[in-house]
């Protein structure tokens, strides 16, 4: 049986990852009624399998991607304003290797890295004699001096859960396990057929459609009625990352330079673990069972084992994950080399616009939106200015200044919370942080301990307000408490949905 829902909206939103929750963001804080349909989690697929950065993009400096760079330099800061619980500071070692890229680049490079961007909030650039720094304690004695720059560390797939909630607060429709399965044009209208997970039937209408769908976005097209005359396809590129246990001790992350000219990151990871990625491999399969292969985890140890002192084994690795870069193609033979950067297809038939998203990185997402409402704003006809770089995401309210400020009350408000427990939640919420703990008083308050500082109120919480559904979006995208629970604790997780 299919149901009809007769209210027109003003754009219809597929894809619940980061480009497309922006682009629900951004519409609904215009004023635009929204909605947003998902066929499985929000960043259940490429946008929680990303490097965990906000970041500038250093190498791609080296294929002359100014603007991209210049564009990704700027946004670190207004996303560290936005949420400054979620996006932190990090600064990353890079050694110099007399076999690669000479010095004096290096050095122009991250010169221009500094500055392209305007940068105020992070720290500049400085040389590092290893024999005299600690970040040379895990290094190779061959390794004598390099640099020290500045990136951000986000948590990818809560970035994506809070711009989904910063919608729907500003009014939109957010639809998760919802597949779109027709769309059809008719007298100016998108007629859209979505299928739920129960295999309910429901078509929506709307005036205009953009397909932020990722590595599906040539499949989508092929739903449509008629079809866009757009000529752009996707390249898909599959980047994979391992999770080993700790490598070294400190807070400093590492920029690996290799023989085949791409870089590999070592990042701290959850206090425990250190997390080595990513690779750039071409990919032709089936994006839904994309997965590391032992030739991927191989080269990620061989690269971190040419740097670090201790060698990095295979059979180290804790956990991994692999995700599709839905790149547009550009011609490039080199699968390192494609552009990174974003591309919009605007197809106009029937006047019924729907817009096409190619590429984009989490980083740049805040502006692909703005780009997005650009081009549809002819055909919808709304005045609503820019609104997004100086509005903070649910949880930042606070803002960057005001972040040790917090800290302090929050710790104050709740003196009988494990000061770890506590320090992981402001992290992951933020100013709703109180949301969470709600009334309680004391741990007892919380409910059932589920092990690794998870307690039954946060699983309500992430359950009643962030859209996770099972133990597998609670545990390894909304957090990564999976990598600290044993089985059993899981399994435990996995009943309590269930229930």
């Amino acid at each position: 049986m299919e149901n009809k829902n007769n209210n027109i909206v003003d754009i219809f939103v597929v894809g619940g990852g980061i480009n497309g929750v922006g682009i629900a963001r951004d519409a609904s804080g215009r004023g635009l009624s929204v909605i947003l349909a998902e066929k499985d989690d929000l960043a259940a697929h490429t946008s929680s399998a990303s490097s965990k950065l906000i970041h500038g993009g250093l190498r791609y400096l080296e294929h002359y991607e100014f603007r991209l760079v210049r564009e990704s330099l700027k946004e670190r800061e207004v996303l560290l304003r936005a949420a400054p619980h979620l996006i932190s500071p990090l600064r990353f070692i890079l050694p110099h290797h007399n076999a690669m890229r000479p010095s004096l680049l290096l050095r122009l490079g991250l010169f221009l890295y500094d500055h392209l961007g305007g940068r105020k909030l992070l720290p500049a650039t400085v040389s590092r004699n290893f024999k005299k720094h600690e970040s040379g304690k895990p290094l190779k004695a061959s390794f004598i001096k390099g640099f020290e720059y500045s990136d951000c560390w986000v948590d990818d797939a809560r970035l994506v859960c809070l711009t989904a909630k910063d919608a729907q607060e500003k009014g939109a429709t957010i639809l998760i396990g919802h597949e779109v399965t027709r769309a059809v044009r008719k007298a100016g209208v998108w007629h859209i057929t979505v299928q739920s997970q129960s295999k309910t039937l429901t078509t929506y209408q709307a005036r205009a459609l953009v397909n932020a769908a990722g590595a599906w976005v040539d499949d989508l097209e092929e739903k449509a009625e008629p079809k866009p005359r757009s000529k752009k396809k996707i390249r898909m590129v599959k980047g994979s990352h391992i999770i080993v246990p700790k490598l070294y001790e400190g807070n400093f992350a590492y920029t690996f330079q290799h023989t085949d000219n791409r870089v590999v990151f070592a990042i701290p990871y959850e206090g425990e673990y250190t997390l080595i990625g990513t690779t750039d491999v071409p990919y032709d399969a089936d994006p839904n069972t994309v997965a590391i292969t032992k030739s991927e985890e191989a080269y990620l140890c061989q690269v971190a084992s040419s740097y670090f002192e201790k060698p990095i084994q295979q059979d180290q690795i804790k956990w991994s994950y692999s995700g599709i870069r839905p790149l547009v193609d550009d011609g490039e033979a080199s699968a390192s080399k494609t552009t990174r950067d974003y591309v919009l297809e605007l197809d106009t038939q029937e006047s019924a616009p729907m817009l096409s998203v190619y590429g984009g990185k989490i980083t740049t997402f805040r502006c692909l939106a703005e780009d997005v409402m650009k081009k549809l704003q002819p055909h919808l006809a709304y005045t609503a200015k820019n609104w997004t770089a100086t509005a903070p995401l649910p949880g930042g309210e606070m803002g960057y200044v005001g972040l040790d400020h917090f800290h302090k009350e929050i710790n104050s408000k709740y003196p009988w919370l494990a000061k770890g427990i506590l320090r992981r939640l402001v992290k992951a919420y933020g100013t709703r942080t109180k949301a969470v703990i709600r009334d309680a008083k004391s741990m007892k308050d919380l409910g059932r301990n589920f092990g690794a500082g998870l307690y039954e109120a946060e699983l309500l919480y992430l359950k009643n307000e962030e859209w996770a559904n099972t133990a597998q979006d609670a545990l390894w995208r909304r957090s990564k408490l999976g990598l600290h629970m044993t089985e059993a604790e899981q399994i435990a997780v996995d009943e309590w949905f269930n229930q």
